[in-house]
């Protein structure tokens, strides 16, 4: 048995509008066959209830005709249409070409009503299109949206990044110019010569660091590492102590760690070894002349599964909780004339909270001003027969 067309949409009604509100489609508007089958009609009314585009369909005097819950999602209409959407949908019907359109919804009052303050916008960019629709003498307009905030948010990273590393290598590029020139000058003065020269070297030295650690959190943002190997904690620590040696030793810290335990976790031992050295040196250049950077691990049961936490521990300036989230942001300083005075590029603990993530733990921070600060690695453990028989 055949279905009209207008048997494919069943009304119901919008639940703040009165019985003769537009039709909503969700699950209680599909219709069945007498076998107890979806109809047809109702196979097309779970599609659009279920999709994941807005979807709106206006006749010429702007009445909703029919909508599904995620165009009011996206903030497309409420009791009606949104005005850029409504401006758009008048546009198609006067010249018939299809309207494309970015569209930001507006910020609902409802949680300022019940708490006394706004809620934050979950969706901050709707891309949306508008086609006309006609059949007979019929003409609708067809709107449908689709969330594009994750698209928004990461043009934003994108130009930010670019933006950033500009600065970072202007910053050396331009020192290394300035002092060039002043050693030409002072090229009958062996001393100032040897001074500018050395400061040459430092830029130049940062700047070749910069570009590395930005190589290499490209490479980390590609994905999930997938060879790995044993690679043993407490031979790890003992590397990455020795590494920052000569930074904790001109910086005049002493360096501690805890008892070996044995433990050992799959990874790639070079990554691991460049974070585990990124915290190290981080807590140096963060800690008083005098002062002490302890390392230590310990097997934790985490929701994940068995996990190795490695910490390391510092006794310097603290950070303020209001930048304990943005720590791990690349380029992000707490302290930039200090960042600065130590080379750092700003890229360190970025590289850590990616390389966590790539061997499927995380990075967990506690600080307070004045009393210093705790980074922990946390990389799960492998308690395969083979492994548990090393440990």
């Amino acid at each position: 048995m055949s279905e009209s067309p207008e048997s494919l949409m069943t009304p119901a009604d919008h639940p703040t509008s009165g019985s003769a509100g537009p039709a909503f489609v969700d699950d209680d508007a599909i219709t069945y066959n007498a076998d107890g089958s979806v109809s047809r009609g109702g196979l097309l009314n779970l599609l659009v209830a279920h999709s994941e585009s807005g979807t709106a369909v206006v006749d010429v005097d702007h009445n909703i005709v029919l909508f599904n819950k995620r165009a009011v999602e996206l903030g497309l209409l409420r009791d009606i249409l949104a005005d850029p959407v409504a401006e758009a949908v008048s546009e198609v019907f006067a010249t018939g070409v299809d309207r494309h359109f970015d569209f930001v919804p507006p910020i609902s009052a409802m949680g300022f009503v019940s708490t006394g303050r706004t809620m934050p916008r979950t969706v901050e960019n709707v891309r949306c299109v508008v086609r006309l629709a006609e059949h007979g003498t019929s003409r609708y307009a067809l709107v449908y949206g689709d969330d594009d905030s994750t698209n928004l948010r990461v043009e934003a990273t994108r130009r930010d990044f670019a933006a950033n590393v500009s600065h970072e290598l202007k910053t050396p590029l331009g020192a290394i110019s300035l002092m060039t020139e002043a050693m030409l000058e002072s090229h009958d003065d062996p001393q100032a010569v040897e001074h500018f020269g050395h400061r040459v070297l430092r830029e130049a030295t940062r700047m070749s660091t910069l570009i590395n650690e930005l190589i290499g959190l490209s490479r980390l943002q590609d994905g999930r590492i997938e060879q790995f190997s044993a690679t043993g904690v407490d031979a790890l620590i003992d590397d990455a102590l020795s590494s920052a040696s000569v930074s904790a030793e001109v910086a005049q810290i002493e360096l501690i760690r805890d008892e070996p335990g044995g433990l050992v976790v799959p990874g790639d031992r070079t990554l691991l070894l460049t974070a585990l050295n990124n915290l190290i040196v981080n807590a140096v250049n963060h800690s008083q002349s005098g002062e002490v950077v302890s390392v230590s691990h310990r097997l934790v049961d985490m929701a994940e599964g068995p996990m190795v936490a490695i910490a390391v521990t510092d006794r310097g300036i603290g950070i303020a909780a209001a930048d304990q989230q943005r720590v791990f942001e690349r380029f992000f300083r707490v302290d930039k004339a200090r960042s600065r005075a130590t080379g750092g590029t700003g890229l360190g603990l970025a590289i850590v909270k990616h390389v966590a993530a790539s061997h499927g733990g995380h990075i967990g921070l506690w600080s307070k001003p004045g009393t210093g600060s705790t980074f922990t690695l946390y990389i799960p453990i492998d308690r395969s027969p083979e492994l548990e028989e090393d440990d």
